[in-house]
């Protein structure tokens, strides 16, 4: 049974420690660990891991954020992926750093990202974790904010949150969203 494991983020050396690539940086993490790397195809960079009998491709879309339904699109059709086994990993200001938090479906709360997900695959019906970023910025200062770096005390504690994040997306790809809530959530 395949998986698809999209992490959302921007490509290019000036993105890479953002807050707003915390999707790609769970994937890098994750694909480390089980010795894969990350190849150039369409759309995206891709690789595949073997989780308990499970595949699970992991996609970092090249598109940039505000595109990264184009890659996820694609990758669900040339995969043969239904759209209940996509998980989305995104950051989301309204979580509290490093707290993570499942879903089955939802809005796009004003992520670029989701939104153009939900135009380019239909709907708002797909599964989706998404990783706390805290909301420590100005009024206005929303972009400025999840561009920027993790500060020290963040990145410090950095490790320990993408491996509980890793842990919810093996746990929903082996038992399931409904358990994998009720555990993570």
């Amino acid at each position: 049974m395949k998986f698809l494991i999209a992490g959302l983020g921007n490509v290019g050396p000036e993105y890479v420690l953002t807050r707003h690539n915390i999707g790609f940086l769970i994937l890098d993490r994750l694909a480390d660990e089980k010795g894969e790397r990350f190849q150039q195809e369409k759309l995206a960079h891709c690789t595949k891991v073997k989780h308990h009998g499970k595949t699970l491709v992991l996609i970092k879309p090249t598109t940039y954020m505000n595109l990264s339904g184009k890659a996820v699109n694609y990758h669900l059709r040339a995969n043969k992926i239904p759209k209940e086994r996509l998980l989305v990993i995104t950051d989301d200001i309204a979580l509290t750093y490093g707290k993570i938090r499942l879903k089955p479906k939802g809005s796009a709360g004003g992520h670029n990202g989701l939104k153009n997900i939900e135009q380019l695959t239909g709907g708002q019906d797909y599964p989706r974790l998404r990783f706390g970023i805290g909301d420590d910025f100005y009024k206005g200062r929303q972009v400025d904010y999840v561009l920027s770096s993790f500060n020290k005390s963040e990145l410090e504690a950095l490790v320990r949150h993408m491996d509980k994040a890793i842990e919810a997306i093996y746990s929903f790809c082996t038992v399931g969203m409904e358990r994998t809530m009720n555990h993570f959530n």
